[in-house]
C-alpha cells in the first residue's frame, strides 16, 4: 500500500501545474505564491464536501473532483473575482489507487477549465470521505461584487436555469430509464458550471451577488439582510430548463427551483437603468439572464406566484444546522 506523500505524488503532484505567480507548489511545508497586482485585492473563499450529506456515496471518483472544484470557484464568481489559486485537503478510508487516479484526471481537467492552479493541501486517512478545498482569487477593490449593495429600486436577475441540480439529485436516488433529459439534470448536480465569466463582467455593472449553493430564497434573503431591504420575487419568472420540465410538474420544479439549491448560477441586482447592459451580455455570453423581482424598502422577502403570495412547502433552503432538507 503506498504511503501518504507516495499518493500525493503520484495522484496530485501532475495536478499542479506550473505557473508563473506560483514560486514553490507541491512538495514543501508551504506553498510560496506572487501576489496579484497591488491595486487588486484576494478574495478567499473554503468549501467542505462531506460524503452522505454533499454527495451520494456512489459518486463516480471524476464527478466527485468535478463537483469540488465548481463548487468553490463558485464562491470567486460571485465575488467578480479572477481564479488563481486552489488547495485541497482529502480525508479517505482507504488508498484505492483506481479510485484516486480517476479522482485526480477529475481534478486535473477541473482545474484547467477555470484556469486555476492547485498549490498545497493535506491528504489523511479517515472513516469518511471529506474533501476541503480553499480557493483564492483577485479581484479590484472598487469592483467587489458584495452582498451589501443592493438598493432599492434595482433589480434581481439570476443567470441559467434554477432546479436542476435538485431534480439530478432526485434521479440519482431513484431508477429511472435513461435519457437525454435526465443525463441533463443528473449532469447539472454532478458537475455545475461556476459562471467565473459572468461574474467578471458583472463587476462593474452589478450592485450585489451571491451564489445559488443553498436555495434561490435562502440565498437572495442574505443579499437582502446584508443590504438591508427588501425584494418582491416573481415566482412564474423563475427561469426553468426544459428537462426539468419535461420530467416534473410545473409546481415541482418551481419549489426546487426556489429552495432546492447547489444549482451554483448567480442570483444578482442590478440598478434599472443598466438592465439593457445585462441583457447585451446575455447575448454575448450565451447565458439566460432573467430578471425575477425587484429590491424593494422594508426587510420583508415577498414572493408571488401569477400575482397570489406564494410559500414554499419545506424549507426555504439548506441549513446544516437548521431544518433544510440534507443533500
Amino acid at each position: 500500500m503506498p504511503s501518504e506523500f507516495e499518493l500525493i505524488d503520484r495522484y496530485f503532484s501532475s495536478a499542479a501545474a506550473e505557473a508563473a505567480d506560483v514560486v514553490l507548489g507541491l512538495g514543501d511545508d508551504c506553498a510560496l505564491v506572487q501576489p496579484p497586482a497591488t491595486d487588486e485585492l484576494l478574495a478567499n473563499s473554503t468549501d467542505t464536501l462531506v460524503e452522505g450529506i454533499h454527495f451520494l456515496p456512489d459518486i463516480s471518483a471524476e464527478d466527485l473532483a468535478w463537483r469540488l472544484v465548481s463548487a468553490s470557484v463558485s464562491d470567486l464568481a460571485a465575488m467578480g473575482a479572477r481564479p488563481l489559486w486552489l488547495s485541497l485537503a482529502i480525508t479517505l478510508p482507504d488508498s484505492n489507487e483506481a479510485w484516486l487516479a480517476a479522482f485526480s484526471r477529475g481534478l486535473k481537467a477541473a482545474l484547467k477549465t477555470y484556469s486555476i492552479r492547485l498549490i498545497g493541501g493535506d491528504t489523511t486517512s479517515g472513516s469518511t470521505r471529506v474533501l476541503t478545498a480553499h480557493v483564492q482569487g483577485a479581484v479590484k477593490p472598487q469592483q467587489a461584487l458584495k452582498r451589501s449593495g443592493a438598493q432599492v429600486g434595482d433589480l434581481v436577475f439570476v443567470s441559467g436555469t434554477l432546479g436542476d441540480s435538485r431534480a439530478g439529485l432526485e434521479l440519482l436516488t431513484k431508477a429511472v430509464e435513461e435519457s437525454v433529459v435526465a443525463e441533463f439534470l443528473t449532469q447539472r448536480f454532478l458537475r455545475p458550471t461556476a459562471r467565473i465569466e459572468l461574474g467578471l463582467r458583472l463587476s462593474p455593472l452589478a450592485s450585489a451577488a451571491i451564489d445559488i449553493s443553498d436555495g434561490l430564497l435562502a440565498d437572495l434573503s442574505h443579499i437582502l439582510k446584508s443590504s438591508g431591504v427588501g425584494a418582491l420575487v416573481h415566482l412564474e419568472q423563475v427561469p426553468l430548463s426544459s428537462s426539468i420540465k419535461a420530467l416534473y410538474s410545473r409546481e415541482q420544479s418551481l419549489a426546487w427551483a426556489a429552495s432546492g439549491g447547489e444549482d451554483f448560477e448567480l442570483c444578482f441586482t442590478v440598478p434599472e437603468y443598466r438592465q439593457a447592459e445585462i441583457e447585451s451580455l446575455a447575448e454575448e455570453l450565451k447565458l439566460e439572464l432573467t430578471c425575477i423581482g425587484e429590491i424593494r424598502t422594508g426587510c420583508e422577502l415577498q414572493v408571488l406566484f401569477e400575482g397570489a403570495p406564494w410559500a414554499p412547502s419545506g424549507a426555504q433552503g439548506f441549513d446544516h444546522f437548521g431544518q433544510g432538507e440534507s443533500r
